[in-house]
Order: C-alpha cells, then structure tokens, then sequence
C-alpha cells in the first residue's frame, strides 16, 4: 500500500507492516529490468494483524462486531427504504436494524443487487487472480517486482512483494476474458512462474479470487444503502489496488451517513453526497484510468521491451506511470506513433 494513502487514515505500526518498500523492479516481457528507486514508497502489510488491528479500532469507537456472520437478507420498511440486514450466526438466523445499510460485501455485492443496485462485471472489467506466499525465494528486499508478458500473465502481470529477506507475496492476475482459453487458470500462469523463478521455493499459503479492473459503479447508492470498496467497483483499475480506494470510500460514505442521520433523511438524494465527494476526489480519474487500462492492453511485448530499453538509459526514474512514459516519448519520438492511442486518451 503506498504511504502517502496509507498515513492519511493510520501509521504504519510494525505489528502489521511485514516490510517498507523504497522502489521497484519492472521486468519486460524479454526480462529487462528496469530499477526504480523511491525512498518510502509503501509497505507490504500483514492483512490478517492489519484487519485486526482497524477492527479493534472500530470496536473502540463503539462499533459492535460479529463474526462468521454470513448476511442472507436485507430488510425493507414501508417506503421500500432498506432499514437492515438478515444474518446467520451459530445456525440461527438474526436480523440487525440499521439507519444506514453500509455494504463492504466485496466483488459483485449480492447486498447490493438485493438493494437494486447492479453491481455485475462485464469479464474484460475483472482479473482473475492467485498468490502463493512462498519462502527460500531469492529476492531485493525492499523493492516490489512486476513481471510483464502475454505469455507469462495474458492482460495483467505478476508481481513479488516482499514480506521478508526470503518471503514474499507471489502472484498473478490475468483478465477475465482470458481465464480458461485453452484450459489455463491464472494458477497455472502462476506454477509455469514458480517453477522457473522460483523452483526451491516452499508454498506456505494460498489464495485466489477476483478483482474489479473497470470503472466505478454508476450508482453507489440507493435508499438507506450506501456501497463501498469492492462492492462499489472501487479497485484501482490499472494495479487492481483496493486497500487505500476502499478507505477513501469509506471515510466519504461515513461523512454521507452523518449528514443523512442528522437531517432524518437517508434517502439516496442525500445519501449521493457520497457519489459527490467520491468523484470529487478519485473517482473524478476512474475513467482517465480506465483509457489509460486500455490504451496499455494494446502494447504488444516488442513496445514492452522498447519502453524497458529507453528507461534504463533515464536518470531520475519514478513509479509514476504518465511520467515513466512521457520520458520514453521524449527519448524515441518514434514511438509517438505507436502510443497515439495514449495521447488520444489524455495521458501523454
């Protein structure tokens, strides 16, 4: 997560920071790589201390938390305004009023469609993920490294972030349009990596899932419902990010649900405040970002190891996207060509 985002809701605590990263590698698809040093870029946390530790916080703020709860229902009054939520707990089934219904259910909200809210991705606008967090892996400690190639990770990439001298996260994401052609999940994009990166490597855990890569939700609300994070499509659609977006997401419906309580309406006209002040800040880049998504799927692995070779002759590197590419403009004129459909959307 990077620090700047990061230090605006807490501070890092080495309970849960497993390390602070200060740049980053980027492998082009012939394995050019290209350093990027960035003092205090951000750290790998440790999701499980981390969730913890905010979730304590939540608890001493007056929050009351249930756990393996699964919610099954959301409840309606008269006017049709959703007023709370159906959830199972210990093999009985509960229902918990609310003012406002705020819903952090993830990919694809089943609280929101309940809602009436269409919450569905087309594939193109999701990556199909897998990691392994693997140790006896050689590594740079305190860089972030990205794998990029059709043949190695189809529409994503693979990255290695560090957790340790010889730990790290291992994974890759790959577009949902491609999952399955010719028999290949992103876990065995994932295995052909490890087997030749990392081939003495031990797993020690595993996970998978989806992550939204699209725009934004049009509507991030209904009466008495606000969505956030993942469920509201809040991912960041270029590095598949969530952590830091779904914070700012939360931190807006948060202000939403005060004014809506305050005034005795939680209707969605008021409670858009939220979609307000979400695009007023980085929602008012999701479709810009989106272009830019776009506009780097059409890079063939030839311009991926072109841009590599331009950059490694650069001084002053920076993590910045639009900045790594204005500088390859600058040094190959030639390629404007190529990437007009960068500059057609705004980025260069």
């Amino acid at each position: 997560m990077g620090a700047p985002a990061l230090h605006e809701f807490i501070q890092p605590d080495p309970a849960w920071v497993s390390r602070e990263i200060h740049g980053a590698r980027i492998f082009s698809p012939n394995g050019t790589p290209v350093k990027i040093d960035q003092p205090n870029a951000g750290y790998v946390l440790e999701r499980k201390v981390f969730d913890r530790v905010l979730s304590e916080m939540a608890a001493g703020a007056g929050a009351d938390i249930i756990v393996k709860a699964p919610v099954v229902g959301i409840t309606k009054d008269k006017n049709s305004f959703v007023n709370g939520v159906n959830f199972r707990y210990n093999r009985r089934e509960y229902t918990s009023s609310a003012k406002i219904v705020i819903a952090a259910d993830g990919v694809e909200s089943q609280v929101g469609r309940w809602a009436g809210i269409d919450t569905t991705h087309d594939l193109r606008d999701v990556d199909v993920c897998a990691q392994y967090l693997m140790s006896g892996i050689e590594i740079e400690p305190d860089l972030c490294d990205f794998y990029l190639g059709r043949e190695i990770a189809p529409r994503g990439y693979i990255w290695v972030f560090p957790k340790g001298d010889d730990l790290a996260n291992v994974g890759v994401g790959i577009g949902g349009t491609i999952s399955g052609k010719g028999g290949k999940l992103a876990i065995d994009y994932l295995n052909e990596f490890v087997k030749k990166r990392f081939p003495s490597g031990k797993i020690l855990a595993q996970v998978a899932g989806c992550v939204p890569v699209g725009d934004s939700l049009p509507d991030l609300v209904a009466d008495g419902i606000m969505l956030i994070g993942d469920a509201a499509h809040h991912s960041d659609p270029i590095s598949g990010g969530g952590i830091a977006n779904a914070m700012f997401s939360g931190m807006f419906a948060a202000e939403a649900a005060i004014e809506g309580i305050r005034v005795g309406d939680v209707s969605a006209e008021i409670l858009r405040m939220y979609q307000v002040l979400w695009d007023k800040d980085i929602g008012k880049n999701f479709k810009h970002i989106c272009q830019i998504r776009d506009s780097v799927l059409k890079f063939s692995d030839e311009l991926f190891d072109r841009c590599a070779a331009v950059l490694n002759k650069t001084p002053n590197k920076t993590i910045d996207m639009v900045t790594i590419f204005k500088t390859v403009l600058r040094h190959q004129p030639r390629l404007l060509l190529e990437l007009r459909h960068l500059v057609l959307a705004g980025w260069v």
